[in-house]
């Protein structure tokens, strides 16, 4: 049995076409047009849309592929679903492809099969709220090996991840009933998140969550995301020094605490005087973890450029700098990176 899903909109919308879509973008009404009708045929809100323009513009995509999904989640501080933006697992292939060590993935292992009855209330069309009761049967779980490159030798990453810990509601965060798509899907949306979670685990500072992973959830239980509230924000990029094929990390500045871009600034500092990267780089892999992770680490590797830089410069055979060759932990900089540790504890 299944039932109407509650994101399925109308074929035909008006949505606004905001100034900014053709003053920033270059894009035509017809092109807004595709956007609202096709490309994100659940979206409720122009700001939404716009917020998936500008991650792509950052991240150099192609938002005609639909390497983004717009998901409702409920947010308990609002007391309504507000739409979020979330890269869709194409485009966390993309980006673990873009670092050039991506060397493959296997066919999912998959569990046994099993089937249950879910019981609960979900909302149709028109925003009423529905009793239901629908039986599914799904893989219990499945496994994804994704292999990266690490100092030159092929590893694999492999992780689990079970339906019932991972199935889409269609009635929010207090709801049982699993969503439309993961009623007709439940084996390929579940290989979606096991090939996620395996990416994730392969490129944690670079892959995060994947829309066909947040769907349903609630950001109560989250601290990442692109958030939409009633207008469009930018997506603040932080250039690197990377490849421009590549293309930049995008960070969200105000979903980084001020305690956390002091310590790191803090961190940052230091490591610089003292030249300890290795150990600054292994320190902010245990102190940090996601969003703030990726800001950690994207701040260092600023930093670690520009001294790489201003070293070649007095370099008469312009060599880069050797990480090998640099000062050991145990002196000089094991006593600065100690004190940025004590820096770190203070302002977190």
């Amino acid at each position: 049995m299944s039932y109407p899903s509650k994101n399925t909109q109308p074929k035909t919308r008006n949505l606004p076409m905001p100034v900014d879509a053709h003053q920033v973008y270059g894009l035509s009404e017809q092109s807004w047009k595709v956007l609202t009708e096709v490309t994100f045929p659940t979206a409720k809100t122009p700001e939404a849309i716009m917020m998936a323009l500008d991650y792509c513009r950052a991240r150099k995509l192609d938002i005609f592929k639909k390497p983004v999904h717009i998901v409702p989640m409920w947010s308990t501080a609002l007391g309504r679903n507000v739409e979020t933006v979330w890269p869709s697992i194409m485009e966390i292939q993309t980006t673990a492809t873009r670092t050039g060590l991506w060397a493959g993935m296997d066919r999912p292992v998959w569990g046994p099969d099993v089937t249950h009855t879910f019981t609960g209330r979900f909302k149709d069309d028109t925003d009423t709220w529905q009793e239901s009761t629908v039986t599914v049967t799904f893989p219990e779980w499945v496994a994804v090996t994704v292999y990266r490159l690490v100092g030159g030798r092929r590893c694999a990453f492999t992780e689990e991840v079970y339906w019932m810990e991972a199935y889409s509601t269609a009635g929010g965060k207090n709801s049982q009933l699993p969503t439309a798509m993961w009623i007709k899907r439940p084996k390929g949306q579940l290989g979606k998140c096991g090939k996620a979670a395996s990416l994730r685990a392969a490129f944690p500072e670079e892959c995060g969550y994947a829309a066909e992973e947040m769907d349903g959830k609630s950001l109560d239980d989250l601290n990442d995301g692109a958030v939409i509230n009633g207008s469009a924000s930018r997506l603040d990029t932080v250039d690197d020094g990377t490849d421009p094929d590549i293309g930049p990390r995008v960070i969200d500045l105000s979903m980084i605490s001020p305690k956390v871009q002091k310590a790191v600034a803090e961190l940052v500092r230091r490591t610089a005087m003292a030249g300890a990267w290795k150990a600054a780089y292994d320190y902010a892999n245990n102190k940090f973890a996601g969003l703030e992770l990726t800001y950690a680490i994207t701040e260092l590797d600023k930093a670690s450029q520009a001294a790489k830089a201003g070293s070649n410069a007095f370099d008469p055979e312009n060599q880069a700098i050797d990480e090998a060759s640099m000062l050991p932990v145990s002196t000089v900089a094991s006593e600065a990176l100690h004190k940025a540790r004590e820096t770190l504890g203070v302002l977190r």
